[in-house]
């Protein structure tokens, strides 16, 4: 990674261009063709160095409740709980821990009647129901970009 890459996921993680062309935008910025920025932002995503573009709304002020949810999941039932689990879109992540409580997701609904209507669905399909439901009485939110 050189330092225009390093340019280019400074203006991704804090300025990206709400416009038509947004790559040409970031180019200009660069010193470089449009070609070569969408090529160089290709080839971080097929490194893995970005995962993803998009944007990060505040689903509080949109209206939406959402939670962390910690499960306690029997081993031969992991792979079946987390399918279950994502196959709901309003699941945002989950991730396994090694600790009792080894199954951790985060879940975003319209109204607490939804979300509770979907950890029901959940503890019913899977048989597991000592599920945790963590929803936030006060949010700290920190800046998850790195200046290059």
């Amino acid at each position: 990674m050189d330092e225009i890459d390093k340019k280019i996921l400074n203006i991704l993680q804090k300025e990206f261009p709400l416009v038509e062309q947004p790559f040409r935008v970031v180019a200009e910025k660069c010193g470089i063709s449009e070609d070569e920025t969408i090529s160089r932002v290709q080839k971080m995503k097929d490194e893995g160095i970005i995962r993803r573009i998009g944007a990060v709304f505040d689903g509080n002020k949109l209206g939406r409740v959402s939670t962390l949810c910690a499960a306690r999941v029997p081993e031969e039932k992991i792979d079946s709980f987390v399918q279950i689990v994502n196959a709901n879109k309003n699941v945002t992540h989950n991730y396994r821990r090694n600790n009792e409580y080894n199954i951790w997701f985060t879940v975003s609904a319209a109204t607490a009647e939804e979300l509770e209507a979907f950890l029901t669905e959940v503890k019913e399909k899977t048989g597991v129901t000592d599920i945790l439901n963590m929803q936030a009485v006060r949010t700290f939110k920190i800046d998850a970009s790195f200046d290059l």
